[in-house]
């Protein structure tokens, strides 16, 4: 019998799942990410230690939905990137369009914030254990805040 820490996480499979879920019905998936060293993004888009990243297919090239990492290619500014997030720094992934999404924990322990740009820049970046489903809630345009359903 397998012990509940030995059990993998079931974060990369819901990720996939309503990533799927969003593409199926012409949404556009996002990404909210928290941002320490081991996440590769374009820092002059991070903005308070989190970035958000349009992963829809038309944002995105070679994109790779794994269990430990995100990775993709996408322009930021006209500008080819490679992207790697770690899955477990995922925050959330919702649809722009509704902001119907799933919200994730991350811890701050494991962020770094000195090694983030001080360069403010959007919080939006597109191309040119206790998991529970979110609703929109109002809030700036470029990304819902997310609360939990009891």
């Amino acid at each position: 019998m397998i012990s509940n820490t030995e059990l993998p996480s079931t974060r990369p499979y819901l990720i996939r799942a309503l990533y799927d879920w969003c593409s199926e019905n012409g949404f556009t998936p996002y990404v909210a990410v928290k941002v320490d060293n081991s996440v590769q993004v374009p820092r002059e888009y991070v903005q308070g230690g989190e970035i958000v990243l349009n992963v829809s297919m038309d944002a995105t090239s070679s994109l790779k939905l794994g269990n430990d990492f995100i990775e993709f290619k996408a322009r930021f500014g006209g500008k080819p990137r490679e992207i790697m997030v770690p899955i477990h720094r995922v925050m959330a992934i919702y649809a722009r369009e509704n902001g119907q999404g799933m919200a994730f924990p991350v811890s701050d322990e494991e962020a770094t914030p000195a090694a983030l740009s001080s360069v403010d820049g959007p919080a939006l970046a597109s191309a040119d254990s206790d998991d529970k489903p979110v609703t929109p809630s109002p809030s700036s345009p470029g990304r819902p805040a997310l609360k939990r359903i009891k």
